[in-house]
């Protein structure tokens, strides 16, 4: 197949390119302060929908809304953030939730019920925004500092990977902690995912090792026993993902070329 974004290929490194839920479109967004879609058309020329440019904004992260009808976007070292609003085909700045004190706003996840976004924030701190409103529901906080979050698919719960290496299990509608354990041998939590039927949990670490877990010894130990642990990256773990059948567990490592791993 010809690259996705063939008819316009980013001038900066690309940060997110995500397929549209319902739609047949490719998203790429990154470093370069722009938003790209494109029509896939397998294999001959995927032809630019159209792109969006924001001024002095490198984009950290961007990801289409449940619905496919807007397009949220972080900036590296902004506190706002932007809402694209692919209906009415306009740009609308969030300059500031309310009750939210960070200096950067940039890693965030969407519950796969469209209710909520998650913002993760520093010193541990993890806000929860109505999706609705973009306005803050609760904010909940881990010991130490969170790297990164999954909700369940069900969007009950919100697993959140502290950077030492602990996981802490919350409820989502009581925002309380439910449960907290130790991923096995990890010296700096950097990603992770939970998959789409609820069975397991994939935690990448620093070292490259990816460990999983079933949800329900989750839940219960504090010191679980991995199912496996890959170790085929060799540069830290930045990306995990299973593919909406769990069949695929994808690992991957953004300090190297080609560090991608299919299991």
């Amino acid at each position: 197949c010809l690259p996705a974004n063939q008819e316009r290929l980013a001038s900066g490194r690309l940060v997110t390119v995500q397929f549209h839920p319902c739609a047949q479109v490719v998203m790429t967004a990154g470093h370069d302060r722009s938003v790209s879609l494109f029509q896939v058309k397998s294999f001959s020329l995927n032809p630019k929908i159209q792109s969006i440019y924001l001024e002095s904004f490198p984009v950290y992260k961007a990801r289409f809304s449940v619905d496919g009808e807007q397009v949220i976007a972080t900036g590296t070292h902004h506190r706002m953030f932007f809402i694209y609003d692919m209906m009415a085909g306009s740009i609308i700045p969030i300059p500031k939730v309310r009750g939210v004190e960070e200096r950067h706003l940039k890693n965030f996840e969407l519950s796969p019920d469209g209710s909520f976004m998650l913002l993760v924030g520093t010193s541990g701190y993890l806000h929860l925004l109505s999706m609705k409103t973009k306005e803050l529901i609760s904010s909940m906080k881990v010991n130490g500092r969170c790297t990164a979050c999954a909700f369940t698919p069900d969007s009950s719960k919100i697993y959140s990977y502290s950077k030492e290496g602990e996981v802490f299990i919350w409820d989502v509608r009581s925002r309380k902690c439910l449960h907290k354990f130790e991923d096995e041998g990890c010296l700096e939590g950097q990603c992770i995912a939970v998959s789409k039927n609820n069975q397991y949990v994939a935690c990448g670490s620093s070292s490259g090792v990816v460990n999983l877990y079933t949800t329900d010894v989750c839940l219960k130990e504090n010191h679980p026993k991995p199912v496996k642990a890959i170790m085929n990256l060799v540069t830290a773990a930045t990306c995990v993902t299973f593919n909406p059948t769990t069949e695929i567990l994808a690992v991957a490592s953004r300090d190297t070329d080609e560090a991608v791993k299919l299991v």
